[in-house]
């Protein structure tokens, strides 16, 4: 079994104070009198997988509302939901589930838990895409527009056919892009031309100076240098001759220093400690040594040179006039310069580059018409396949001489335009086009589009024959339809609940509905139960079996929950539909 929402927790949101649903595989009914709250459920199922979060819904008191499910992972989902729950900071628990929670202030304030730890709503969005599909009577009204049909079309196509389009998108974005930028500089010439010319007066400037990074601060020492030698060489002097001594009987501090290390050493074998000490000098004598010779380096090094130092001075004048226009410092000027390159690469509008671009354009446009050729085929041989996967479930949806068909027609030729399979049509980043569902709702009759030929009951049974050939190609393993049967009664009902019950072979399916007929083939009966003896109605939920189970479907199939007669019929419907389900 895929994975399976196994509870969910409601606080505080609408009618319902405090209710929890027990859930699991198969087919679960949520039933109850208008106004219970039973839309509540699917509103909550909302908010735990990162939808919108109202601050109208939730209770005065007390003033916050609280969604908790418990998720188990398990088949085709399971690793990639459970890498982002651990991901976003969360656990999984030792027995394969995972806790997700949804808090909703009355300000509207949200907060999401994924695993144990606060997280972005985000993930709950993701995690909830991957688990659940909610199917509603708005659903129903989004699939009527050409765009979302088209884009259900594509995802039943499958695998290679998404690879196609999503091929077909980055080289179409590439086109476009390449055309506007040709566009924009045949378009925009004189501006641009009038502000390379200023970037190369800038960088003619900068070329001639040729600053190099961190000169100007190398340029400051030297001339500090140049300009106080005499004082640098007494300093030098007097320090070399301290260490190193000036040849004659006076001390020097290399001289001292050997000293010392010879008479602690004479008596080492006395006291280690002197021994130790003897070695310290050792390594001071060492280092006396070398800044000896680094001393006269520095001395041979040190020359006065007023030819040098004017140059010095000429050099940072120089580097001033370009600080003064450009950047702050050198290295600021060095990056002008290579930002003022790069600009006058996009501002080129020579003869060169416009036919370079030119013959992009061509080369990118004559891919993307290929391309779109290819996505056209590809969607007439899926429509196909959907159409007639569709009109086979409208059969058994007491729809026996409706079919449904996908009408795939070139967009209208309105910029941009390509040659797409021999004609000129008009093309987007989701082909060359337009993709509408229509219904034949008996023989002879037109094929109208969805919204026209459809009554809402039809449109019910059309949208889940459409959600049960979805469910055989993929998908989320959990699917929730509230209310989709509306305006369906009679035989089709019956039938609504068979397909359901079938879906539920590999799914968990949940339904809000307010059908006996559907109801009567649930794995598992929930009802919303609505108490209005206190100043405050609130709801509850409570799972009903046998004697209740057949008390709620009276009351659903003559308002009379205590008639024998009732009773009667709903025992009836509860045998029908066990031997239906028995025989899946």
């Amino acid at each position: 079994m895929l994975g399976v929402l196994e509870e969910l927790r409601i606080t505080g949101l609408g009618v319902i104070s405090d209710a929890t649903l027990p859930l699991g595989p198969g087919l679960t009914v949520i039933t109850g009198e208008t106004g219970a709250g039973k839309t509540m459920v699917v509103t909550s199922l909302n908010l735990l997988f990162g939808g919108r979060a109202d601050g109208g819904r939730v209770r005065a008191d007390p003033g916050r509302a609280v969604v908790e499910g418990r998720l188990r992972l398990a088949g085709a989902i399971g690793p990639g939901v459970q890498a982002r729950v651990v991901e976003a900071g969360g656990e999984v628990d030792d027995d394969g589930t995972v806790l997700l929670s949804r808090t909703v202030t009355a300000e509207g304030r949200s907060r999401a838990h994924v695993g144990g730890r606060a997280a972005p709503v985000a993930v709950l969005a993701e995690v909830g895409g991957a688990v659940v599909a909610v199917h509603g009577q708005s659903d129903q009204l989004r699939l009527l527009r050409p765009a979302e049909q088209r884009g259900a079309l594509d995802r039943f196509a499958g695998e290679a056919h998404e690879k196609l389009l999503e091929g077909y998108a980055e080289r179409y974005g590439q086109w476009r892009a390449v055309s506007d930028d040709l566009d924009n500089r045949r378009r925009t010439a004189r501006e641009r031309n009038q502000e390379a010319d200023l970037l190369r007066l800038g960088l003619d400037e900068i070329t001639r100076v040729d600053p190099q990074a961190g000169e100007d601060d190398a340029l400051k020492a030297e001339a500090q240098r140049l300009e106080h030698v005499e004082g640098l060489r007494t300093a030098a002097q007097v320090a070399y001759l301290a260490i190193a001594g000036s040849g004659d009987d006076s001390p020097d501090a290399s001289g001292m220093i050997s000293t010392a290390r010879r008479t602690l050493e004479g008596q080492s074998g006395v006291d280690q400690s002197l021994g130790d000490l003897a070695g310290r000098l050792e390594e001071a004598g060492t280092l006396v040594a070398d800044v000896a010779l680094e001393l006269a380096g520095y001395l041979d090094n040190l020359d006065a040179d007023p030819a040098r130092l004017q140059a010095v001075y000429e050099r940072r004048a120089a580097l001033r006039g370009l600080t003064r226009k450009y950047a702050e410092d050198v290295d600021g000027v060095i990056e002008w310069a290579e930002r003022a390159k790069a600009k006058l690469a996009e501002l080129d509008t020579s003869d060169e580059l416009l036919e370079e671009l030119d013959r992009e354009r061509i080369r990118l446009a004559g891919e993307v018409a290929e391309l779109a050729g290819k996505l056209s085929a590809s969607r007439r041989e899926a429509s196909d396949r959907f159409s007639e996967a569709v009109t086979t479930e409208l059969a058994g949806l007491a729809m026996p001489h409706a079919r449904v068909q996908f009408v795939i027609s070139p967009k209208p030729a309105n910029p941009p335009v390509l040659t797409v399979e021999g004609r000129e049509t008009g093309v987007g980043p989701d082909g060359a086009d337009d993709v509408e569902l229509r219904l034949l709702a008996h023989p002879g009759a037109p094929p109208l589009p969805l919204q026209k030929g459809a009554s809402g009951g039809e449109l019910s049974r059309v949208m889940l024959a459409i959600e049960v050939v979805f469910a055989g190609v993929g998908g989320p393993p959990t699917l929730v339809f509230d209310e989709v049967d509306a305006g369906v009664g009679g035989r089709a009902a019956v039938e609504i609940g068979k397909r359901l019950s079938r879906l539920a072979r590999d799914h968990q399916v949940l339904v809000v509905t307010h059908l006996p007929q559907v109801a009567a083939f649930a794995d598992r009966h929930l009802v919303v139960v609505k108490d209005t003896g206190g100043a405050v109605t609130t709801s509850g939920v409570q799972r009903v079996e046998d004697t209740d189970r057949a008390r709620e479907l009276a009351r659903m199939l003559a308002g009379m929950p205590d008639s024998d007669l009732g009773i009667a019929h709903a025992e009836e419907l509860l045998a029908v539909a066990s031997r239906e389900k028995a025989a899946r």
